[in-house]
């Protein structure tokens, strides 16, 4: 079915939005709209710069490959917290992202971001759903990124479908570093994701968590800059799926397979605490 497009001027304003998805708390449909936002962005060196240094990324001519879901974010937000999105944003869930990075993510623009949600599916623990992210330039798609979300408020009839397990390669030590204990803050203040869960214990506990939780994309981000000599500049993907949150502060370690064109990488915390396992590979031809 054809997306109804809308195009913005410019990205949308984020303290209204956080407004409406903190007023909003149940279910109102059980299918998923078909729209979806367009925008015209340029990247701010000052605050790439910044997003680099919290997430220990080195300089490049290019962008870091999870860059354009912060420079989406905005739109993103809009979306969910549209009265046509039938579900509320304050407890999804996110439990799997994807990024298909097609061309070199070189220059700082114009781009074109664009959103839209499809593929609702049932779950285990309620429903999940898609939320599509492209950054087009002159010449086209560019950047592809898929955050499966659940939204555990909903139940659908049908078995889950099943997921396509890689046989596992030999993972060994690459990085650790420290996740202290203002992660959340700092990195909400460059993407703009405020969301309690990751900012102060005391926030943390309105949601069931007994610390503030990094954010899984902080997560991905900084294994994928650890990865860096791993991935080509264009022509790949990488998938990963958030498993046990990391809770502020605390220590965790990056393992991963061999360089190659294609490979997997894991997040431990302490015991061995699986947080994030992914992989990397080809695009198809």
């Amino acid at each position: 079915m054809a997306i109804d497009w809308l195009d913005l001027d410019t990205p949308p304003a984020l303290p209204g939005l956080f407004l409406r998805a903190a007023l909003r708390r149940k279910v109102t449909g059980r299918k998923l709209p078909n729209i979806g936002l367009r925008c015209r962005v340029e990247v701010e060196p000052q605050h790439l710069a910044r997003y680099r240094q919290v997430c220990t990324i080195e300089n490049s001519p290019y962008l870091p490959p999870v860059y354009p879901h912060v420079l989406a974010f905005g739109l993103q937000m809009k979306l969910l917290t549209d009265r046509r999105f039938p579900f509320p944003l304050l407890g999804l869930v996110h439990l799997e992202n994807r990024i298909r990075v097609l061309r070199p993510l070189g220059g700082l623009g114009p781009f074109q971001i664009s959103v839209q949600v499809t593929d609702l599916q049932p779950h285990d623990k309620g429903a999940t759903f898609s939320l599509i992210t492209r950054l087009e330039d002159q010449l086209g798609l560019l950047w592809e990124g898929d955050s499966r979300i659940l939204c555990r408020a909903l139940r659908l009839e049908g078995q889950a479908p099943l997921r396509a397990e890689r046989p596992p390669l030999e993972l060994t030590p690459l990085a650790d570093w420290d996740a202290p204990a203002d992660t959340g803050r700092r990195y909400a203040r460059v993407a703009g994701d405020y969301n309690p869960i990751h900012l102060y214990t005391a926030t943390a506990r309105l949601f069931g968590f007994p610390r503030a939780i990094a954010h899984g994309l902080w997560n991905k981000a900084r294994s994928l800059a650890a990865l860096h000599a791993h991935l080509p500049q264009a022509g790949y993907m990488v998938e990963v799926r958030f498993q046990k949150p990391v809770l502020l502060p605390t220590h965790v370690a990056l393992q991963a397979s061999e360089p190659g064109p294609s490979g997997q990488f894991r997040l431990i915390g302490e015991n061995d605490t699986p947080h994030m396992a992914g992989s990397w590979q080809p695009l198809e031809s």
